[in-house]
């Protein structure tokens, strides 16, 4: 059972976040303890009890998605049996030929990323020939590489219509990444050449990625400003067969945040997970609601709502009586934290860099937003070689690992279950709301 950390993309936050891979050894007995296992997840357990200190679960349930502004989410096997990875079904459409489409499923819902990248493999032939390659100004192909600490995906940029559930963008369509379509252009360097490069459904663990954070794009002024872009940008300019370099593009044709660009319904989302029992469960279903008050089932009823930096971040945070900066990452596949106190697995072993307690344990985060709102969030640990004992389970609200020297809280997947996570987009430049996140 593979079980690969999806980080935050390094190049849109302030903290760096590494993208590491890992395989658990899977098989083995049943058993799991006694915990409820509630509507849209299926049981099951873990070998062995867990025993130790656990936070009271969330308990809120997802929505039907049945409305034209939501899609349900599946938590499952998917692709490649990675655990923990949302997967929506999402539709692309070529503009200029807009009855050429193909629904592409098991594509990951990441919240700590903007922007719809797919692997090439994934779409047929007819769909790849359709969607053509963007350029720059001056007429060369227009190419990314959307790094992170370890590794990176490089691709081609194109335009596509982009459909989920009932909602679609214009027929002008939008940016997306087309990853590992350029085998014949050489990967630039330096530039896109930070760890691996991610090209395969393997490398990914889904089919592609559907990034819908608070931002409106991918990259902003570090790639539009032609006095940025020449050192910043994540752009490239290719000639045919020929070398790449980085170049400005505007932020109008830069990767964008699809949702963002919905005819209705774009001013954010809601993640709505199911609640699961803390031993796993085998799937989770919940729900994926487009828009934050525009409609009669997304009104903002949250607890509390944290303004953010541009991209989602709450830097004045505080963990074991330390600042950092945290953030809700749909995208991560587990908590993320430095705790010297909480024992490592085995360095050499399948679950390295993940937390392997003797017995359950409880921490807890401070957030802070700009908007100086503070909540204080308790998160479960479980060893992860306790979680993996059965190789049938693929969700989990408890498992964490280390962040690395980061000063950084990585709230990933785990949070979402039993909740209702709201993104409120950055319309700030535009004159209209901050951005926010909110539970």
């Amino acid at each position: 059972m593979p079980i690969a950390m999806k980080l935050k993309d390094w190049m849109q936050v302030v903290v760096t976040v590494a993208l590491v891979s890992a395989l658990a050894a899977c098989g083995g007995g049943g058993g799991g303890d006694s915990g409820s296992s509630s509507s849209g997840s299926s049981g099951g357990g873990s070998n062995g009890q867990i025993s130790g200190s656990l936070p009271s679960s969330p308990t809120q349930q997802p929505i039907a998605a049945t409305a034209a502004n939501t899609v349900a989410i599946t938590v499952a096997h998917g692709a490649t049996g990675v655990i923990n990875i949302p997967a929506i079904s999402v539709t692309v459409c070529a503009p200029n030929s807009p009855s050429t489409c193909q629904t592409i499923d098991n594509v990951q819902v990441d919240t700590g990323s903007f922007g719809l990248r797919i692997v090439n493999s994934a779409l047929n032939s007819s769909m790849q020939a359709a969607l053509t390659q963007n350029t720059t100004t001056t007429g060369a192909n227009l190419a990314e590489c959307a790094g992170f600490a370890d590794g990176f995906t490089w691709g081609s940029v194109r335009n596509a219509i982009v459909k989920v559930g009932g909602e679609t963008t214009s027929a002008s369509g939008v940016p997306v990444q087309i990853i590992g379509d350029m085998t014949g252009t050489p990967v630039p360097s330096p530039g896109c050449s930070n760890g691996s490069q991610e090209s395969t459904v393997s490398d990914l663990g889904a089919n592609g990625i559907i990034g819908i954070g608070t931002a409106l794009n991918d990259c902003g002024r570090n790639c539009s400003d032609p006095t940025l872009a020449p050192t910043y940008s994540n752009y490239f300019g290719c000639a045919n067969g020929g070398s790449c370099a980085r170049t400005a593009v505007a932020a109008t044709k830069q990767v964008a945040n699809p949702v963002a660009n919905f005819t209705a319904d774009n001013n954010g989302v809601i993640v709505q997970l199911p609640p699961i029992s803390n031993s796993g469960a085998a799937s989770a279903t919940g729900t994926l609601v487009f828009g934050v008050g525009t409609q009669s089932n997304n009104a903002l009823t949250a607890a509390q709502s944290f303004t953010t930096d541009g991209y989602g971040n709450m830097a004045n945070s505080s963990f074991n009586g330390s600042k950092l900066t945290a953030f809700l990452d749909s995208g991560s596949n587990g908590y993320f934290f430095n705790d010297s106190s909480i024992t490592l697995c085995d360095s050499n072993g399948n679950f390295r860099g993940f937390y392997c307690p003797s017995t359950a344990q409880t921490r807890t985060v401070t957030l802070v937003g700009n908007n100086n709102v503070q909540a204080a969030v308790g998160v479960g640990i479980v060893s992860a070689s306790t979680l993996f004992g059965n190789g049938t389970s693929y969700a989990f609200n408890d498992l964490a690992g280390q962040v690395g020297g980061l000063s950084a809280f990585d709230l990933g997947l785990p949070f979402f279950y039993g909740r209702h996570v709201y993104y409120g987009y950055d319309l700030s430049a535009s004159g209209g709301q901050a951005p926010y996140v909110a539970f």
